[in-house]
């Protein structure tokens, strides 16, 4: 049975940029794609209609949504299997479920209430630190065009924790299938204190740093095919700044998210928090399980 990529929709251009997004991934996967719509607050709207068609206007709404993504869909990829289905329930516990049994998350980064896209919707946010799949947030392309395979790489952000690197198998998956670079970039600093202690020295604590730096990239990408053309990068930086200048030019952003089993609360540490605000490209947040 194949695992469908799920799209939260909610009929924002953002969402439906998501639905691009997602149609390109689902035919490169050759999987089906599957439209989520839930809400429990759009009780007035479509209410004259919903009177004329004898339903509730939440109803009417719903379908509205739903259908009009289904048919953006299709239009971009003619080829694709598409289900629907509209919930009247909270959109973030309603999309938590599905990544239950999905493949793949995709969100836009905004829904309908949103202002600006300059941060990221709670939505997507709650989702974010709590889904079961990789999800992915469409962030840029804000002339509200989705374009497949336009830079030819696919960025991870490789940390400490990347010994058994989830997010490091999902990111040369990608680039794979795109046919695109993976570009592996490890973020390091040099504690204040280590260069000021002894000034004639300080050249050789950041230089320990960035050989550390260099072995945990070597360590993370052992078992990436040989196939996959890869790049390393140690930066000197802070992670979250580092990892969303390495956002520009990329078709894809790829961080790691540990999930605590116990831990009731948003689940999102300072880097994925930051990266997901700010990235230039969409970003995919894989789970590193406990």
């Amino acid at each position: 049975m194949d695992l469908p990529i799920v799209v939260g929709v909610d009929g924002s251009e953002p969402s439906l940029r998501a639905v691009d997004w997602a149609a390109d991934e689902a035919v490169l996967r050759g999987t089906p794609l599957r439209l989520v719509y839930a809400s429990l607050w759009e009780r007035y709207e479509g209410a004259a209609l919903a009177q004329d068609l004898g339903k509730p206007s939440e109803q009417v709404r719903a379908q509205d949504i739903v259908e009009t993504a289904a048919l953006r869909a299709h239009r971009r990829r003619t080829d694709l299997r598409i289900s629907t289905e509209a919930l009247p329930e909270e959109a973030e516990y309603a999309l938590v479920r599905a990544s239950r049994s999905a493949f793949l998350l995709v969100t836009g980064s905004r829904g309908r209430s949103g202002i600006t896209e300059a941060l990221l919707g709670s939505v997507s946010l709650t989702v974010a630190g709590h889904a079961h799949c990789p999800m992915v947030v469409v962030r840029g392309s804000h002339d509200n065009k989705v374009r497949p395979g336009a830079y030819g790489r696919v960025v991870v952000g490789v940390t400490e924790s990347s010994t058994t690197p989830a997010a490091v198998r999902f990111a040369s998956d990608e680039a794979r299938r795109r046919g695109a670079v993976l570009d592996a970039v490890r973020a390091w600093r040099c504690p204040a204190h280590e260069t000021t202690d002894h000034p004639p020295l300080a050249g050789e604590p950041a230089r320990m740093h960035e050989q550390q730096a260099v072995e945990v990239l070597e360590k993370a990408l052992h078992d990436v095919p040989a196939d996959i053309e890869t790049r390393r990068r140690a930066v000197e930086g802070n992670t979250r700044h580092v990892l969303t200048d390495a956002s520009h030019g990329a078709d894809l952003l790829v961080i790691g998210a540990e999930r605590h089993h116990r831990h009731f609360g948003l689940q999102l540490g300072r880097v994925a928090h930051g990266v997901l605000h700010h990235s230039a490209c969409p970003v995919a947040i894989v789970p590193e399980r406990e």
